[in-house]
């Protein structure tokens, strides 16, 4: 069930998506007097479609796409009868370069639109929860696996990312700072400061399922909020957990591990409360736990609309030029081309029950990475058509119809062998290879 939803919300995302997209080529095209022969969402076979006006629209079986057929374009229909007419006064190919120029960009255009409203909103309504960078700074940390492979050790206060100060814990691992050149962590250990550098192709390890919990959690103090539901135990809200059977203890991790040593049995708990220290016996469950709640560490900012409308547009970009980066770190080596995801890991970003700001937000992620994928110089993507009418524009000749419908091909193959790379990398994972 949990599967059929994520299925359900990706297959609801790329509607919209794809949507948006070919609605900015058909109305940028129609602004310019061209003929817009079709508009489908999905691909063939065609489950409907109905004709208005000189444009027939139509819904395809395989959801994964979608197109706007323009009368005198080159594209993936490769009709060459039509081309092979003399160029009709509402054709594409009839229209100056800088009119098929917007055309070919609608698209795009139109998917950062949507990718910018939606993460500007979501910020304006649901605000920004993180975790302080106060907790890794001044409380040190807990370091997991992952993080002890690349050097740290439990207790280390982590003050700098690549030499910068730092607001949130999520930082330390964001792909900004991790696809910077030199990446590095300025951390104190003992008194000590060291530069810990980050190891050459370590963003791969965001890929992991468990990386946020097996590389850095925050050490907290033992700080109770409240009581676990079904506990009958004298703490209160503002105690301070200092020592257990006589042996201080300062952080979470350090109560655990005394706690683990005692389950089924009766710890005496060494309590700060008010400028007083008490002592209380309780039983220790054998999950190893006593039966109250941390304060919370999360820490919330909300914004204006005016405060939300550059935060969101700021957030949409940046996930732009992440991907841009990761794409250049592909290149040098850094970055594990098996990251690469097509429709089934994209599945996995969207949450396994149905919950609509989760919804929005990956759906406003998706449209930014698919106007940045169409806009990479591959012919047959749009961005292919760009490099070709921009050099029309600058050198005053464009390229004939014989080369144009041979780009397309050679592009169509590129796409083609991308996507089966993809779905290998999708198929891999699902076998844990």
């Amino acid at each position: 069930m949990e599967t059929i939803v994520q299925v359900a919300q990706l297959l609801l995302a790329l509607s919209i998506l794809v949507g948006i997209h070919e609605a900015g080529h058909m109305l940028t095209a129609k602004m310019f007097g061209m003929k817009v022969e079709k508009f489908f969402i999905g691909f063939p076979p065609t489950l409907f479609s109905f004709k208005k006006g000189e444009t027939e629209y139509g819904l395809g079986a395989i959801p994964l796409g979608g197109f706007v057929k323009i009368s005198g374009m080159i594209d993936e229909s490769l009709d060459k009868e039509q081309m092979a007419q003399p160029p009709q006064p509402w054709e594409f190919r009839s229209k100056p370069a800088w009119q098929r120029l917007i055309v070919m960009l609608g698209g795009i255009i139109v998917n950062v639109i949507a990718g910018v409203i939606a993460f500007i909103i979501l910020t304006y309504n649901l605000g920004e929860t993180y975790l302080p960078a106060e907790l890794t700074k001044e409380q040190g940390i807990v370091a997991g696996e992952i993080a002890q492979e690349v050097g740290f050790q439990t207790g280390d206060k982590v003050l700098k990312v690549n030499g910068e100060d730092y607001d949130r814990v999520s930082d330390i691992w964001s792909g900004e700072t991790l696809l910077a050149s030199g990446a590095f962590w300025t951390i104190e250990r003992n008194g000590e400061v060291i530069d810990l550098p980050v190891p050459s192709g370590f963003i791969n390890k965001l890929n992991d399922d468990t990386f946020e919990i097996n590389f850095i959690v925050p050490r907290r103090p033992i700080e109770v909020e409240a009581l676990q539901e079904g506990f009958d135990i004298p703490l209160q809200k503002g105690d301070r957990i200092v020592g257990i059977n006589g042996r201080n203890v300062e952080y979470l991790d350090e109560l655990r591990t005394e706690l683990e040593t005692l389950m089924g049995q009766t710890a005496t708990v060494q309590v700060q409360r008010g400028g007083q220290e008490l002592s209380f016996d309780l039983p220790v469950d054998e999950r190893g736990q006593i039966g109250f709640v941390l304060t919370n560490p999360f820490r919330r900012d909300d914004y204006t609309l005016g405060e939300a409308i550059p935060r969101g547009a700021s957030k949409a970009f940046g996930a732009v030029i992440l991907n841009a980066k990761a794409l250049g770190k592909m290149f040098d080596g850094d970055v594990d081309p098996r990251s690469l995801s097509g429709p089934i890991g994209i599945v996995n970003m969207f949450p396994k029950t149905w919950d609509w700001n989760q919804f929005w937000y990956t759906t406003g992620f998706i449209s930014m990475i698919l106007a940045f994928m169409n806009l990479l110089p591959i012919p047959a993507l749009d961005g292919g058509h760009v490099v070709f009418l921009l050099y029309e524009m600058i050198s005053g000749s464009a390229p004939s119809d014989k080369f144009l419908e041979g780009a397309q091909k050679v592009g169509m193959v590129i796409l083609l062998l991308l996507m089966v790379f993809v779905f290998g990398n999708d198929i891999l994972k699902i076998f844990g290879i």
